[in-house]
């Protein structure tokens, strides 16, 4: 599994570790990732997603997964989220044609 966020794209870091001598190592910076499941309004189930920490507040703070999806970028998003908005624009779709 690779070490990236699914939502932001965030990943490793390279830089260095430095000593008290001031000797420079190359160290790897991680992201500090958590396996979530999101609860979609849109698709009415639940769903898995390993994300930054950061991201699980951004999700908090745009009001749930599916508004966090339909306004992120598609570059940004995994394979997984991207197919996930895609079926959320769709499900959406109709409820604004009606409306």
């Amino acid at each position: 599994m690779s070490r990236r966020c699914e939502l932001t794209a965030k990943g490793p870091q390279v830089g260095h570790k430095v000593s008290h001598s001031n000797i420079k190592t190359k160290r790897r910076f991680l992201p500090n990732l958590v396996n979530v499941t999101f609860q979609s309004e849109a698709l009415g189930r639940s769903v898995r997603l390993r994300v930054s920490t950061n991201a699980l507040k951004s999700v908090d703070h745009r009001g749930g997964l599916d508004a966090y999806l339909l306004k992120a970028r598609e570059g940004e998003l995994s394979p997984r989220a991207l197919e996930l908005k895609r079926q959320i624009a769709k499900k959406q779709a109709p409820v604004a044609a009606t409306a």
